[in-house]
């Protein structure tokens, strides 16, 4: 549906207001994902257990069924303490949210890209809130996340009385790095995964065969994933925690966030770093260098 829609929807993204308004029926994700294999991650142990229901992973150590390996995701509970976590939501609506699709309202901070194109372009972009400049400046003690140059850093908001959701996805692959980062600041919430069977020309996944990757050497070699297609893997988000993306749940896997996952407000961080070419050294690095100069500053 082309229509243009108040609401901020538009194509095949659709809320609860819209779908009310022009009579859009949306397919039941939930239902259809629930008849494969489910699994639900333990952050405490690493493995993923049998089930649906997100507090499965809250019975550790006592899982259920056979555990599977997971590989490519790491969480870290707490992440934010609760006074960083309301200092950080009051700081966050301080500034002006825009209307987005699917229900949300996001800030953004960042260069402006081009994904079929493949073009790159410094556009408004002049840095971070400076009230937010502490939670890049905590990912230092995330060993995972050594290297990692913010170019992107977006705040995305949730709102349950409008059925907000984010259908399933790759982040791309032309620009955004190997390491996709979330801060869940408010409101528990759930990542679902499902194997991608596409083509590999979506989301610029061809150009992934390019790169090397910039995780270290024992990382890197602990990604292997052996799961049949018939399987969907949840991940938890609770309230103040930071979520990793990379390697086979990065590139082989969509991720969502299903509308029944969103019960109360959600609000997190989104961070992308670059691709291995547009960093020092590679090809492109001269038509990103003033964005990694401008992603330098706090304002």
């Amino acid at each position: 549906m082309e229509t243009v829609r108040p609401c901020g929807c538009k194509g095949i993204r659709s809320c609860l207001i819209c779908e009310a308004k022009y009579k859009i029926s949306k397919p039941d994700l939930k239902e259809v994902l629930q008849e494969s294999k489910c699994y639900v991650y333990c952050p405490y142990c690493d493995k993923s257990s049998p089930g649906w229901d997100i507090d499965e992973y809250k019975k550790h150590p006592h899982h259920d069924g056979n555990l599977i390996d997971y590989p490519g995701v790491y969480i870290k509970l707490n992440f934010l303490n609760e006074d960083e976590a309301n200092k950080l939501m009051e700081a966050l609506d301080y500034l002006p949210w825009q209307t987005s699709q699917s229900g949300r309202r996001k800030q953004n901070f960042g260069p402006k890209c081009n994904f079929k194109k493949r073009k790159l372009r410094l556009g408004v972009f002049d840095g971070f809130p400076k009230t937010t400049q502490f939670v890049q400046s905590k990912f230092e003690e995330i060993p995972l996340l050594h290297g990692f140059r913010t170019v992107e850093q977006c705040s995305l908001e949730y709102d349950p009385e409008r059925g907000a959701s984010i259908d399933p996805h790759i982040d791309d692959c032309w620009i955004w790095g190997e390491r996709i980062v979330t801060v869940n600041i408010l409101g528990d919430s759930v990542l679902t995964m499902t194997p991608y069977r596409g083509p590999i020309t979506r989301y610029n996944l061809d150009c992934v065969s390019n790169y090397n990757s910039i995780l270290e050497k024992g990382i890197r070699d602990n990604t292997q994933i052996d799961i049949d297609d018939n399987v969907v893997v949840r991940l938890p988000m609770p309230a103040r925690s930071l979520m990793i993306l990379y390697g086979p749940a990065r590139y082989q896997w969509e991720h969502s966030v299903l509308r029944q996952d969103i019960t109360s407000r959600r609000v997190c961080l989104a961070y992308r770093e670059l691709t291995p070419p547009y960093l020092e050294n590679g090809g492109h690095h001269e038509e990103a260098s003033e964005i990694l100069r401008q992603a330098l500053l706090f304002w």
